[in-house]
């Protein structure tokens, strides 16, 4: 059997699946060229991540496929409910890569506070000719302990973002469309697990009393963003708002008109319409801390993606590793 990882695995997946005389080819297949491969090579499976898409069209052109998996949270680039209705497995890693993500967000947040996005741009430049200047610029950052994080969404991600708020300090809000009761775990290396309950409020709620907000959830049911105009005008002027969940959940024109009139003070992202395009005016807007779409890239993350999917695709095909 073989199957297609066309946006990659890890080695760790790799080889699971090779023991169990799995097949895995890593070769990039061009989008208008997926489907033909698929059957042309007899692969019973592809793997992606989010540059590649699995349509009505590809699952109707390959009536052999057996499983699609995705290596990540979002399922959005693939016709889930259509490919389930013919069979076809459809698969995710929700649980693997919840802390990288949760530590992107993190250090979006610290850069926001004390200026480093820009800093970091400026003293190659700068740092030699202005650094008085650099220094008076950038001596007008805050500390996260004390302030509300806001996060919308509370779902693995959002819940391992609360630990780390939680662990420095920081007062944690949550809005979600299903709230749970159930704590978020606080551990501390050495000393235990702590459970702490974290209040669920309004939307409305958290962000307008929110100092940072970060989102984790998809763009709405109709395709529009979550947060937009009228939601950015509610938000406090010193505000910092995050997206590491998916490109089109801000408004980037809004956003765009929201910074320029001092509406919120920072904006972090990693995701982005028109991905891999991204609008080249939003990456220039100042007070916009950027990256490129790299909230699961960590080592650790990408080990445990690889694991999980070769399990979920052995219990699909009835194999398992001697």
């Amino acid at each position: 059997m073989k199957v297609l990882a066309n946006d990659g695995i890890s080695a760790s997946g790799i080889a699971k699946l090779n023991e169990a005389g799995i097949e895995v080819i890593t070769d990039k297949v061009a989008q208008d060229q997926l489907a033909q491969s698929i059957n042309d090579e007899g692969y019973v499976g592809v793997l992606v991540r989010s540059a590649t898409t699995v349509r009505k069209e590809v699952i109707d052109a390959c009536p052999g496929l057996k499983f699609i998996g995705r290596g990540g949270v979002g399922m959005d680039n693939i016709d889930v409910d259509y490919a389930r209705s013919k069979g076809i497995a459809v698969f995710n890693t929700p649980a693997s890569s919840s802390q990288s993500v949760a530590e992107l967000v993190m250090g979006h947040m610290f850069a926001a506070a004390r200026g480093l996005f820009d800093s970091n741009r400026q003293m190659p430049s700068k740092g030699s000719t202005d650094f008085k200047q650099l220094k008076k610029k950038y001596a007008k950052g805050m500390e996260l302990r004390g302030k509300t994080l806001g996060i919308i969404g509370f779902g693995r991600i959002g819940r391992s973002l609360a630990s780390y708020a939680l662990g420095c300090g920081m007062k944690v809000v949550a809005h979600d469309m299903y709230p749970s009761d159930a704590p978020v775990q606080l551990t501390i290396e050495g000393h235990g697990t702590i459970d702490i309950k974290v209040p669920h409020v309004s939307f409305d709620e958290a962000i307008q009393n929110s100092d940072f907000i970060s989102l984790h959830v998809p763009k709405q049911a109709d395709g529009s963003a979550v947060i937009g105009e009228k939601e950015l005008s509610a938000m406090k002027s010193n505000a910092v708002l995050v997206n590491a969940a998916r490109g089109g959940v801000i408004d980037e024109a809004a956003l765009m008109t929201a910074m320029s009139n001092g509406e919120i003070r920072h904006a972090a992202l990693d995701v982005f319409d028109n991905e891999p395009t991204p609008d080249a005016k939003l990456l220039e807007v100042e007070g916009v801390g950027l990256s490129p779409h790299i909230g699961a890239a960590t080592v650790e993350a990408q080990d445990r993606i690889g694991l999980e999917l070769a399990d979920q695709i052995l219990e699909v095909l009835g194999k398992t590793v001697a």
